[in-house]
């Protein structure tokens, strides 16, 4: 795992836990047919940082242990998954999970596979994985459809302190060989969030490659983005809209 990826989203919990959006439960239904996954699966959610993959593997009725280093992120998801008795977290990485060898019957990672190392990724997993069992990857992918949507994102690129774009397409680049010699499928399914200004803005704080709030370069980022939202608004929202995607294959 690139090591500036664990401390990255350290001071975006708050942010992260409240604007970033969720996953659609109809990846669960897909999984549960393609995988074969029965009744009382144990899954490993990969960098499940807050938890919000993890929950609608727990609302379908799986056990779940998710995989997370960052101590913020990850006592944030136990907060919030406190009292689902078919979920423990453990501190630990793509490439070494800490967790026991042939256990599970799926491993997932949400918005987190171009951060991991692929060749030591693929030798723990299939480690920990049942054999003949499935990993699958998934991101929310933000949508240029709109004008809205495009000017918001022309805000996001004005301001990013790194280049996230090319490291999210350079992950994908890597999904073929990384499931090799096995075929891997694909879906995508939509996805969106309707935010108010506050919403807009704490979404956008939420990716690791812009500026924190009380930064000095926060500043005019806000005011352009109060610019764009008060252009584009509808009844006081703005729409953000995602592509839902999903990769699956064996690796045992």
């Amino acid at each position: 795992m690139v090591s500036d990826s664990v401390e990255r989203f350290s001071e975006r919990v708050s942010n992260y836990v409240r604007f970033r959006p969720g996953y659609p439960s109809v990846i669960v239904d897909l999984l549960r047919v393609q995988c074969a996954l029965g009744a009382g699966a144990r899954v490993a959610d990969i960098g499940s940082g807050t938890g919000f993959l993890s929950r609608v593997f727990l609302d379908a009725g799986f056990f779940v242990t998710g995989v997370e280093p960052n101590r913020e992120m990850r006592a944030a998801g136990d907060e919030i998954l406190r009292g689902r008795s078919n979920f423990r977290s453990v501190e630990g990485t793509a490439e070494v999970t800490t967790l026991e060898g042939r256990a599970y019957d799926l491993v997932v990672a949400g918005q987190a596979f171009h951060w991991f190392d692929p060749l030591r990724t693929r030798r723990e997993w299939e480690r920990i994985l049942k054999p003949n069992c499935c990993a699958a990857l998934i991101w929310n992918e933000r949508l240029l459809q709109t004008e809205a949507m495009r000017a918001i994102e022309e805000v996001i690129d004005r301001y990013s302190t790194d280049h996230d774009r090319s490291i999210r397409e350079r992950g994908r680049s890597r999904i073929a060989g990384f499931f090799a010699p096995s075929q891997v499928r694909s879906a995508e399914f939509p996805n969106h969030q309707d935010f108010d200004f506050d919403g807009a803005k704490g979404r956008v704080f939420s990716c690791s490659h812009i500026p924190n709030e009380g930064d000095p370069r926060s500043a005019p980022m806000i005011e352009d983005l109060k610019h764009v939202f008060d252009r584009y608004q509808n009844a006081g929202v703005v729409r953000f809209d995602y592509r839902t995607e999903i990769y699956w294959g064996k690796l045992t």
